[in-house]
């Protein structure tokens, strides 16, 4: 990562050196041979990081670092010492210094330095850019995010917001599926109607048949009164069925009976009973397969899916984690009643790094928990999951510089199918379309390799 950089050192010839060694790797350099001189140029220009020597007449570069984290704290510090003992190592960094490093100077180990230095600069300005945007995201309630699938699920929800038409959303488990439900509703011509929810995964069927459709009294062994199942109970409203996916086969026909004629006959009962309701339909399951294997009906598919609302992985929305972060962290600090209000640079590179298998969910558990044990007015590092503090991304070995390393063509390929698959969350008519190949084949391979899931 380049960026500007001032050079602080009284000796000219030393200010020159390193602006040669730092301008081929990208580096825009200006320097200043006084402190004095360098408090000055910040005062008027653009600096990501200042770079000064220790030893110099006048101020010091201790002095001087003093000064910048008094006036500019948003600009790291690198200090250059000759004594590279430890006592000098915490006088610079007790002054305010993000790093330091000695003489001679390295010039690869110096170009390190900065652009951590530099890195650190970046993402204290985002998060506070971010901070600013979390007040800004009222359209769409708790759909926070500035990436480009944010803004593509905003404006699709947008154009049908007043519309009728059956919504399948569907995405990764954690994504904010019924949330986007519930903003639909709430958005919305019906909502001054009820909004009505159900797990389809979370009943047995004998039960889930009687909470869709209702029942008469005296229709089974314990239906001691009448009831009203969840279409009725939704009337003029939104009618959300959660995991649809897992709906079980026997119970298909009836609901898709039910969205096509817009009636329900309840368990029992001899009158069909009329429903008015918007129907959102969310899942973590790819109907599209299920449909090709017999385990989900395709004309309740099509009739679910008449507008089709995917979900990105929050590993696929960049710097909208730190955004919502900066959501969480505020909401849960508001409810603990803590005075925690921004995240440490350190702690925002970190959530940016892991892979949030969890999503959404995931990101506010952790916030919820960074929130209970700060000990400042920020998050730091020591605040979040130790699996986020230690995550290291992992990648497939499909190639090496060791010829001994090296893998046959059929073992590479199973090496990125394999990866591409788990890197779209196990949606294997993603992974298809990834991979350009037919969803058919990307099965017969995941059954050869024993990982079809089934």
């Amino acid at each position: 990562m380049s960026g500007r950089v001032l050079v602080v050192d009284d000796e000219r010839e030393m200010c020159e050196a390193i602006a040669a060694g730092l301008g081929p790797r990208g580096y825009d350099v200006c320097s200043e041979t006084s402190a004095e001189a360098a408090l000055a140029t910040l005062e008027v220009a653009e600096v990501d990081v200042v770079l000064t020597d220790l030893n110099m007449r006048g101020m010091d570069g201790l002095a001087l670092c003093e000064r910048i984290v008094t006036s500019r704290p948003d600009v790291p510090v690198v200090v250059i010492t000759a004594f590279g003992s430890l006592e000098t190592a915490i006088a610079a960094i007790r002054a305010g210094a993000y790093d330091f490093i000695t003489k001679p100077v390295k010039m690869d180990a110096l170009a390190v330095a900065l652009s951590r230095a530099v890195q650190h600069r970046s993402l204290r300005e985002e998060v506070k850019r971010l901070r600013h945007l979390v007040g800004e995201a009222e359209r769409f309630d708790e759909l926070v995010g500035d990436s480009g699938p944010m803004r593509r699920v905003r404006q699709l929800l947008d154009r049908v917001v007043d519309s009728d038409a059956s919504v399948l959303v569907t995405g990764e488990s954690g994504t904010g599926k019924e949330v986007v439900a519930r903003v639909l509703h709430r958005r919305g011509r019906r909502k001054e109607g009820p909004f009505v929810a159900v797990n389809c995964a979370a009943m047995p069927e004998p039960l889930l048949e009687s909470e869709l459709f209702g029942h008469v009294r005296g229709a089974f062994t314990d239906a001691r009164a009448a009831r009203t199942g969840l279409f009725v109970q939704a009337h003029r409203g939104t009618l959300l069925l959660d995991e649809i996916g897992d709906l079980p086969l026997a119970l298909q026909p009836k609901l898709l009976r039910a969205l096509q004629e817009r009636v329900v006959r309840p368990i029992g009962g001899n009158e069909e009973v009329p429903f008015d309701v918007h129907l959102v339909a969310t899942t973590n399951r790819d109907l599209e397969s299920a449909v090709e294997e017999g385990r989900f009906r395709e004309d309740l598919f099509f009739r679910v899916n008449v507008i089709h609302v995917a979900m990105p992985p929050l590993r696929a929305r960049g710097s909208d984690v730190l955004l919502l972060a900066q959501h969480f962290l505020v909401h849960h600090a508001g409810k603990a009643g803590k005075r925690v209000g921004a995240l440490s640079p350190e702690a925002a590179e970190r959530l940016l790094a892991y892979a949030w298998p969890g999503n959404v969910r995931e990101l506010q558990n952790a916030m919820e928990r960074a929130v209970a044990l700060a000990q400042y007015d920020h998050v730091t590092v020591d605040d979040l999951p130790e699996k986020i503090r230690s995550y290291r991304p992992s990648h497939v070995l499909i190639a090496a510089d060791d010829p001994s390393e090296l893998v046959p063509l059929e073992e590479a390929e199973r090496r990125y199918i394999l990866r591409v698959v788990e890197s779209v969350g196990g949606n294997k008519t993603l992974a298809a379309r990834v991979l350009g190949i037919g969803r058919k084949t990307l099965y017969r391979k995941l059954v050869q390799y024993g990982a079809s899931g089934e």
